[in-house]
């Protein structure tokens, strides 16, 4: 019993100082960005979306170097599952979230090449080392087109992200992005750990908990952001988090232990797993581009409601009763 409790207070000091972390690693990002000049878009497009992504990344190189890649797989496809049911789930239910009509055309169409590609290379139930480098060298096209579409058609979102950019020296920068930077690994190390233990105590796959425990936990940051955005009223913010993060845990984190070290994945990652993330991708597409032809038709903003914010939650709920078949 004793290992249980190391293995879960090192699980919540590991979450603790992932959110801690992440956000510290963020802020300093952003302030030495702009210090340097480099354009809000960018700041923007890159450093804030790749920053909620921070945790699931660090994690994941943890979980490959200590022979756990299948941790880092689980958390990629189970992060992306929360993001959609969970945290927008979430959000909507705290306040309805309006968004871009280019939303489809921009974050969207990235994401359906990312999810495809990632499924493609799942398929047969492995994840080579040349197969993470096509992900990872695929995010930069797929960025490229992001930045360039909303270059030319700036969204409420990116003005948003602008006025929330906190100026502060450049000194101040360094700090908060060490700190960030070093609380985020210590933290990933000892998520790791403990969830390697945890697993091995109740004789539970590492996958399943990369699926559920470490997932949630790193999405925390999507969480927090996403409805402290939608509070704040930068409602794009919140989806387009989702969509950004989404598209990083397809093309960085799934990939980073194929090529660190080749993971073992057994038929269900694909067949279980990722059906049920690409299904939910697709609900979530479909929803979308629903409730922009109705707000179309009628001169109205789209919504993702309350409702639809229920419906994703629920469905979020269906995938947890499908792991415990």
């Amino acid at each position: 019993m004793e290992i249980l409790g190391l293995a879960s207070l090192a699980i919540i000091l590991g979450l603790i100082g992932l959110v801690w972390g992440a956000d510290n690693f963020v802020a300093g990002s952003v302030g030495a960005a702009y210090n340097f000049r480099i354009s809000p878009l960018v700041i923007g497009l890159t450093i804030v979306s790749f920053g909620t992504s921070a945790p699931e990344i660090i994690v994941s190189i943890d979980a490959s170097l200590n022979q756990a890649g299948d941790i880092g797989i689980g958390n990629a496809i189970g992060s992306n599952l929360a993001n959609i049911g969970l945290v927008l789930g979430v959000t909507a239910l705290i306040c309805p979230i309006p968004f871009s009509k280019n939303l489809l055309k921009t974050e969207g169409v990235a994401l359906v090449v990312a999810t495809l590609l990632g499924g493609f290379f799942l398929y047969d139930g492995s994840l080579t080392n040349t197969e993470g480098l096509i992900l990872i060298f695929a995010a930069l096209p797929l960025m490229t087109y992001i930045f360039y579409r909303k270059k030319y058609k700036p969204t409420q979102e990116l003005k948003n992200k602008r006025k929330e950019i906190v100026l502060m020296s450049t000194k101040k920068t360094v700090i908060y992005f060490f700190c960030g930077l070093l609380v985020l690994l210590i933290s990933a190390d000892l998520l790791v750990w403990g969830a390697i233990n945890f697993a091995e105590f109740f004789g539970v796959s590492k996958l399943i908990i990369g699926l559920t425990v470490v997932a949630i936990g790193t999405s925390l940051p999507e969480l927090a952001a996403s409805v402290s955005s939608a509070l704040k009223g930068h409602h794009d913010i919140a989806i387009g988090t989702i969509f950004g993060s989404n598209l990083y845990n397809l093309l960085i984190v799934m990939a980073l232990p194929g090529v660190i070290a080749t993971p073992k994945l057994t038929e269900e990652v694909f067949y279980r797993d990722y059906m049920s993330m690409g299904s939910l991708t697709l609900i979530l597409l479909v929803i979308i581009l629903y409730v922009s032809y109705i707000a179309r038709n009628k001169g109205a903003q789209a919504t993702i409601s309350k409702k639809l914010g229920l419906l994703l939650l629920m469905l979020y709920a269906l995938y947890y009763a499908l792991l415990m078949i």
